[in-house]
């Protein structure tokens, strides 16, 4: 049986999300959207993002709109939040410097939602 890694308990997701403070809990998940020069910017991101999932063996969920880029992330295995989300969103935050961002924030949903 393969070893997953413990779901996080909503303390613990709120404890750690400042780590990561341009990402948000969005259900039983991590969102961040990010904003590139143009579409080209946003897809050489996403080639980056895929190959570090690839070698994590821990794929976002991922939502491309021109010049918008849309990462959920969720351990499917656990059933919500675990560790493993937390490392993939500071490997994607520094992809995305890497990669020109040039703004990036939680999505609008998951900011009405920490009001």
């Amino acid at each position: 049986m393969p070893d997953h890694a413990p779901k996080m308990d909503a303390a613990e997701i709120a404890r750690t999300l400042p780590a990561v403070p341009e990402w948000a809990e969005v259900g039983e998940a991590l969102q961040r959207t990010y904003q590139f020069r143009d579409f080209v910017s946003a897809m050489a991101f996403v080639t980056k993002v895929a190959a570090y999932a690839e070698q994590a063996q821990h794929h976002p969920d991922i939502m491309i709109r021109y010049n918008k880029v849309t990462l959920t992330l969720s351990t499917h295995d656990s059933g919500g939040v675990t560790e493993k989300d937390f490392a993939a969103a500071k490997a994607a935050d520094g992809l995305a410097a890497d990669a020109g961002v040039v703004a990036a924030g939680a999505p609008a949903e998951a900011k009405k939602k920490k009001k």
